[in-house]
């Protein structure tokens, strides 16, 4: 008798087809994001929010119950905290080829605060045509931490964007957190 549970108080598996899925030994592109799962064909992906990766990073898949493979940049913490508690969920994980997607990514700025200093950085972001899907601003004793999730394609195009911030006059730092 087959049960609906890969493991004593797991439900990952719904169907008998899901399970030859898993148990098939092939290297295929994850649908829709560019990521390639070593032994898995055609499993549900998604990108870790905790570190949000982006392609070319390193990265490691860890194997959720009931939501597929969660993605982690390599060096995630939380990724690490997970993997300590139970190892044998990880999975080899590469990216496939060029995705046609766009990753958030989360960029911490620090800077003398000015007027017009989220106008100069706005500009840039703008320029390089990234979207920005949220910003937090704070200003304590004239210094102004901004946090912005922006949506970049490659690593690539954050390092110009970052590049660039931090040419901006009283920029001390801009970095992804």
């Amino acid at each position: 008798m087959r049960s609906d549970r890969c493991c004593e108080g797991c439900s990952d598996w719904d169907s008998p087809a899901e399970e030859a899925l898993v148990a098939r030994k092939s290297k295929a592109e994850a649908v829709g994001t560019g990521i390639l799962i070593a032994g898995v064909d055609r499993l549900m992906t998604q990108l870790a929010r905790c570190c949000k990766p982006v392609p070319p990073d390193p990265i490691v898949g860890f194997v959720t119950r009931g939501r597929g493979i969660s993605v982690h940049r390599r060096d995630c913490r939380s990724l690490a905290h997970l993997l300590a508690r139970q190892p044998e969920r990880g999975i080899e994980t590469q990216w496939g080829g060029r995705a046609t997607s766009v990753f958030p990514v989360d960029v911490a700025v620090r800077a003398h605060d000015r007027q017009g200093l989220l106008r100069d950085i706005s500009e840039i972001l703008s320029r390089e045509r990234l979207n920005v899907t949220a910003v937090n601003t704070q200003s304590r004793q004239h210094v102004a931490t901004m946090f912005f999730t922006v949506e970049v394609a490659d690593l690539d195009q954050l390092r110009r964007a970052l590049a660039q911030i931090a040419e901006v006059s009283g920029v001390f730092s801009a970095s992804r957190r």
